[in-house]
Formats: C-alpha cells, structure tokens, sequence
C-alpha cells in the first residue's frame, strides 16, 4: 500500500508539468525540482504535505473558539487531540491516492496541540539553535548516502514556534547549510506574529512507509525521496523547500485533494487561524528569503509550501 509520501510524490508528478511553465531555474543545489515523496511536495509543480506526519495522541475533539481574523492565532486551548489520529488507513484510488473525504467535524476548525513536546520547552522569547547534524537525529531521518545532499551540508535547526494551545514549544527542522542562518529569520517572524503550528519535527523514514491516513499536519523541511514517476529528486531532498501546516493549507488540484481528509481547508476565503493568506507574516517572511509560495501556482495549489526555485 502506498504510503502518504508516495502519494504525494504521484500528486507532485501530476503538477509537474503545470510548474514547468513559470518556475525559475534551478541552481546547482537543487538541479532537480521535482515534488516531493513526502507530503510535502507536488509541484504545480509539488507540495503536499504533512509533509508527511502521522499525529497519533489521546483526547477528544472539542469545541473551538471562532476565528478571530486572518493572521490571528488561537487565545486558548480549545481542542485535546483525537485518539484516531493517524489511525484509519484510507482505501486507495485506482491513481494511487487515498480517498479524498469529507472533513471530520472535529478537524474542521482545527486547534490541536502538539502531539509531545519532546525538546526542551522555550521560554516566552524566540529561540533557536543551528548546528552541524547529530548523528542520532541523522539515524532518525531520511538522510541516506543516496540522498542529492551531503550530510555535511545539511543542518539541524531548532526553533521556537507559536502553538493553537496559545504556548511556546520547541520544533526541529533539516534544511541546507546555505539557508539555515536566514531560515531562523523567517521562523522568528512567524512566532513573532504568533501564527499557530501544530508540530514541527524531523520526518522519519517509518512516515515514509506509513500508509495515508489524510489527517497529518506537520510543518518540515528535508525529506529525502524522489518522485514516483520521474525519479527526479524533490526540493524537499535538498533542505531547500518547507511545508507549513499542510492540513490547514493542503495541495489541491482537480479532485485531488492532499491530506486527504483536508477538504473544508479548500475554502480559503473562510480563514481559519494556521492558515497562510496571500501577504501573511508567513509569505512575506520566505519572501524576505526570496522563496515562492504554492499558493500562487497557477494550476496546482499548493499552500503549506516554499521553496528556493518555486518547485
């Protein structure tokens, strides 16, 4: 059974030829510029997402508080989280990806906390950490000497982020050695505007292997896989793209819908806190960095994700 990578990596090959009609060229880091095999990348080339995370916890859904406007973050806790996250494997379509569903009630407004915080917890002040990869976060990746990337020029970053549960918690993330000083720029900007994330972790190779359940969220950068078809390699694979919240903002073309369980997320005029709009703290802090948004594709939509070459 296919898993949520592979499914979006398929998602990434359909955009593929939409993204070649207006994507800048690609640099020598990243020379191919394919989607991603994690959730994270289907071009209009790519994104799709969770990047690709399966959130597993315990709790129960509860009744959010209303938004209280674009950009605005959540002022409480207001939803513990589903025990079935990450549990109910969809049935396949016959393109590979997993049935695209209604939104569960409890995800449609979605405020969850995250699922552990297994780092440090921050102070109230942004923080942030850049260092060379540790070999056990190495291990725990999807870095292999496969990869298009060297371990050497990848980085381990830790960074502040903004939680629904109106809290500061510690997230990680593998990016290009290049643009990890000026990604700790963008991720301080998001937390100082206190846009919510749910998680932010390092993606596993078991994530890779995992069969879509349609209900991930996590905000990540590396990944290492190449697409389905092409076997060109994602953005993701060379530290240079990021997915932010992909339930709250999915990839969405034709009928094809990435998490799959992320409908009701399609409506971007019914905003929601942790979804990025055209000229949020979000796209205006990777457009500092020079990366364009997948929000913007012109078939395709991709809206958790950037990248250096818009791929």
């Amino acid at each position: 059974m296919p898993s949520l990578f592979t499914v979006l990596a398929l998602c990434a090959c359909l955009a593929l030829a939409a993204c070649a009609e207006s994507a800048p060229a690609v640099d020598p880091v990243a020379r191919q510029d394919a989607a991603a095999p994690d959730r994270a990348d289907v071009p209009d080339g790519a994104a799709a997402p969770d990047g690709a995370a399966l959130d597993r916890a315990a709790g129960e859904g509860a009744t959010p508080d209303p938004a209280t406007g674009p950009g605005a973050g959540p002022s409480a806790v207001v939803a513990a989280r589903p025990l079935w996250l990450g549990t109910r494997v969809l049935p396949l379509r016959p393109d590979g990806f997993g049935e695209i569903q209604p939104t569960p009630p409890e995800l449609d407004d979605r405020r969850l906390p995250p699922p552990a915080d297994d780092l440090p917890p921050p102070g109230e002040a942004f923080a942030a950490t850049v260092e060379t990869v540790p070999g056990a976060v190495a291990a725990r990746s999807t870095w292999s000497p496969a990869c298009p990337v060297a371990l050497e020029d990848l980085r381990y970053l830790t960074v502040t982020f903004w939680g629904f549960d109106a809290r500061p918690h510690t997230g990680e993330l593998l990016v290009h050695e290049r643009v990890a000083d000026a990604m700790v720029d963008v991720f301080r900007a998001i937390y100082d505007a206190r846009f919510p994330i749910e998680e932010m972790r390092v993606i596993t190779a078991a994530d890779l292997d995992a069969p879509a359940t349609g209900d991930g969220n996590t905000t990540t950068a590396f990944v290492c896989r190449s697409t389905v078809s092409s076997g060109s390699w994602s953005q993701h694979a060379y530290g240079l793209a990021v997915d932010i919240n992909p339930f709250h903002n999915p990839y969405a073309r034709d009928d094809v819908v990435v998490p799959e369980l992320a409908s009701a997320y399609v409506d971007r005029g019914r905003h929601r806190p942790g979804m990025i709009q055209p000229g949020d703290a979000v796209t205006q802090a990777f457009a500092t960095l020079g990366w364009p948004w997948g929000g913007e594709w012109r078939s395709a939509k991709d809206w958790m994700h950037f990248s250096h070459n818009g791929r």
